[in-house]
């Protein structure tokens, strides 16, 4: 084990005691032609310094990557622009702590699980643009690599849709206790996924169906069996909304939302929610989920569903992510497995980062119980549910739902440190992870959030070095409701 400061923690880690000086002066880089992302990166990262960088190609796969430091300079060795990436993010976590010196490593490294997720919810609560790629580059700094934008719900409706235009003008300006919001225009949903894609995350857009639809609804009376829009909501309840599966105005509806979150998102997989659909009748719900799964393979993406749709049948190959524990969730998976399905697995209890850290917390909810830190970092994933095929699981997802999280300040105290220690399960061996050595780990990590104007909170268990600024709201609160700082 080591007590740098890395986090997931890398499969090997050799400590030299060769280290690099840094001095003034400008970096020295050479990559493989056409690995611009991660030559954009290294500049950023070496801006000022005088070292020489050196990326090789390796007989390495996917995110995969070697990374050595030492008197000489620094190497990298990968088989894919994706592994160098990743190399550099654990390089920008040893100049974070370096001083004038970079330590000696030697550093081998890949992940556990492809899928390495984080849910944003930006219908309850409307986030900016930029404020969203600010959350896309904390996820990469620790080598998450899908964001998934919960766009819709019963509060708000952020994704335009062109045959739709109400459900931007009327839905986009919905949330939880009347906050400002808009939906987003198409140039910033673009701004957003190339940023993402910049740092090999991929943006997976969530528009929820057939329930969690009242911001739709209240939108567009034609979506209603009697033609009368319901009053927008602002308040949380959940589970009382449903689109009248039945009718072909609402399957034009579906297909138009579907397309355009296609447009929006290249390439990426469709989400369709799915889950808590209380108003609609089984048979229904499993009749809307079939004929809505076959619109997404016509568009040629990869579906994603929350766990209920495991109920009805699927394309073989879709992505289920499971939420539950127990026999739910592990009825759940086995339906999604038994379908050929993948499964990402979103405990509530261990990956739910809007649960209160205690029950004393000013923000967050507690229907799942709490979620001190510890909790989130001691599970395994594939022994968390009963009968299920560890092959199977792709992957870990944490979740913001935003509630009551109603400024980026907000969502980064929710997510640090918490969002480390989901980052570490689905990145590091199961072998290798201890607490013991997390919890120093990520105490170190937390100079560097303060330098850069994040908000975080010290969360029991560890010995921090320093108290972290507090966005108001909380006891002590000094920061800045936006949260537009520099990442």
């Amino acid at each position: 084990m080591t007590t740098l400061p890395l986090v997931p923690l890398p499969r090997t880690v050799v400590e030299t005691g060769t280290p690099l000086p840094l001095t003034p002066g400008e970096p020295r880089l050479a990559l493989p032609e056409g690995w611009d992302r991660a030559g954009a990166y290294a500049v950023e990262l070496l801006a000022g310094r005088s070292v020489a960088l050196t990326v090789e190609l390796a007989d390495l796969v996917g995110e995969a990557h070697e990374l050595r430091t030492g008197p000489e300079g620094i190497e990298v060795r990968a088989g894919a622009e994706v592994g160098a990436f990743r190399a550099l993010t654990t390089l920008a976590q040893l100049l974070d702590v370096a001083g004038d010196a970079l330590p000696g490593v030697e550093v081998a490294d890949e992940p556990r699980f492809p899928h390495r997720g984080v849910m944003l919810d930006v219908a309850r609560h409307w986030l900016s643009p930029d404020e969203v790629c600010r959350f896309v580059d904390l996820a990469a700094a620790y080598k998450l690599d899908v964001l998934h934008l919960h766009l819709t719900d019963d509060q708000g409706w952020r994704l335009p849709v062109p045959e739709w235009p109400a459900l931007a003008e009327v839905g986009g300006r919905g949330a939880v206790g009347g906050d400002p919001a808009r939906a987003y225009a198409p140039e910033e949903l673009a701004r957003i996924v190339q940023h993402a894609a910049d740092r090999f995350v991929t943006v997976v857009p969530e528009t929820d169906m057939p329930g969690h639809t009242n911001a739709a609804l209240a939108a567009c009376p034609e979506l209603n069996p009697d033609g009368v829009a319901p009053a927008p909501r602002t308040d949380t309840e959940v589970g009382y909304s449903s689109l009248d599966v039945r009718s072909e105005t609402t399957w034009a509806f579906v297909r138009d939302v579907l397309a355009a979150a296609a447009a929006a998102f290249p390439g990426a997989p469709l989400h369709i929610g799915g889950d808590e659909t209380l108003e609609t009748p089984h048979d229904d719900y499993v009749a809307f989920v079939a004929r809505a799964s076959g619109a997404v393979t016509a568009l040629g993406r990869r579906l994603v569903v929350w766990e209920e749709a495991a109920a009805a049948v699927l394309p073989p190959g879709s992505l289920v992510q499971v939420w539950h524990r127990g026999t739910e969730g592990a009825r759940a998976a086995q339906a999604a497995v038994a379908q050929g399905c993948g499964l990402v697995l979103s405990p509530a209890d261990r990956t739910y980062l809007d649960l209160k850290y205690d029950e004393g917390f000013p923000l967050g909810l507690t229907w799942a119980g709490t979620l001190p830190l510890r909790q989130a970092y001691d599970w395994d994933p594939v022994t968390l549910l009963d009968g299920v095929d560890p092959a199977a699981v792709e992957g870990v997802e944490a979740a913001l739902w935003s509630e009551t999280l109603r400024t980026l300040a907000d969502v980064e105290t929710m997510a640090l440190p918490r969002l480390l220690a989901t980052a570490e399960v689905g990145w590091s061996a199961q072998e290798r992870r201890d607490w013991a050595g997390f919890r120093e780990r990520v105490a170190a990590c937390s100079p560097g959030w303060t330098r850069r104007g994040r908000h975080w909170h010290p969360a029991d268990g560890v010995d921090w070095p320093a108290a972290p600024p507090r966005p108001p709201g909380l006891p002590g609160g000094t920061g800045p409701a936006t949260g537009r700082l520099p990442a």
